[in-house]
């Protein structure tokens, strides 16, 4: 498990026409399953507050169910104070320099020689909108954990990939967003696994708090604090998911 430079990574740098430049010192944490390989393999995207300790506790457990997963960091350039902005923004529009590095770090795993050929991209929060966006970009399978949707859902999801997504009745920031999905992806023909969970809240999939401590006792008053017993039951739902769509014949 390590961190790793993406940015020599070849054609997808965004030095194409109509591309947005993508970061210059891009970063990424790889963590690796057990064993030579090749293994399927999952892009994983961080939730707002960064590639942080949680994040990386995740893309481990992707890795120890056989995955070799990539963090990528949106926020290589600069940390979450400068690009948070910038990125977020980038999100809004479905353009700009955060897709150019996505598609970087996936072609870094395509280009490995590691894998089987199949991956998955995978988000939170944050993250989890742009594993909406990216879903229909070569993708085998898409993993949203309270993300999103995109403003004009029909459209930014028409040929998405399979995708399960995992979403909070309690999270006030995104509500209605399961349903409207579900039906969104359902009227796409999209094979899809939506669920709300009762009680849960916004990040509910964290092992441990996160952001700004002067900032967490308003963040548990507005729901956003982990929910163990929640989040058991939707990486049992991902690890399925990516079983059936990433390892074929298992």
């Amino acid at each position: 498990m390590t961190m790793i430079d993406l940015s020599a990574t070849g054609s997808a740098a965004g030095n194409g026409p109509g591309t947005a430049p993508g970061s210059p010192n891009l970063r990424g944490y790889l963590a690796e399953p057990e064993g030579t390989g090749p293994f399927p393999a999952v892009l994983m995207i961080h939730e707002a507050f960064g590639l942080n300790d949680v994040s990386r506790r995740q893309a481990d457990r992707l890795a120890a169910a056989g995955y070799l997963t990539l963090a990528v960091d949106l926020f290589s350039d600069g940390g979450t104070r400068r690009c948070l902005v910038s990125t977020m923004r980038s999100l809004a529009s479905g353009t700009g320099k955060a897709f150019t590095d996505l598609a970087v770090a996936r072609e870094w795993l395509e280009q490995s020689g590691r894998t089987t050929g199949k991956i998955g991209v995978i988000g939170f929060c944050m993250g989890g909108g742009f594993a909406l966006l990216v879903a229909r970009d070569g993708f085998d399978a898409a993993a949203v954990n309270y993300g999103r949707l995109p403003k004009n859902p029909e459209e930014a999801l028409r040929g998405a990939c399979p995708v399960v997504g995992n979403f909070g009745k309690a999270d006030r920031t995104l509500p209605g967003a399961a349903a409207k999905l579900a039906a969104t992806l359902d009227t796409l023909g999209i094979e899809n696994d939506i669920k709300e969970f009762v009680g849960a809240g916004h990040g509910f999939m964290n092992d441990s708090e996160v952001g700004p401590r002067p900032l967490r006792p308003l963040f548990r008053v507005m729901g956003i604090r982990p929910d163990p017993d929640a989040a058991a039951e939707a990486w049992q739902r991902i690890e399925d998911h990516f079983a059936a769509h990433l390892m074929p014949g298992l």
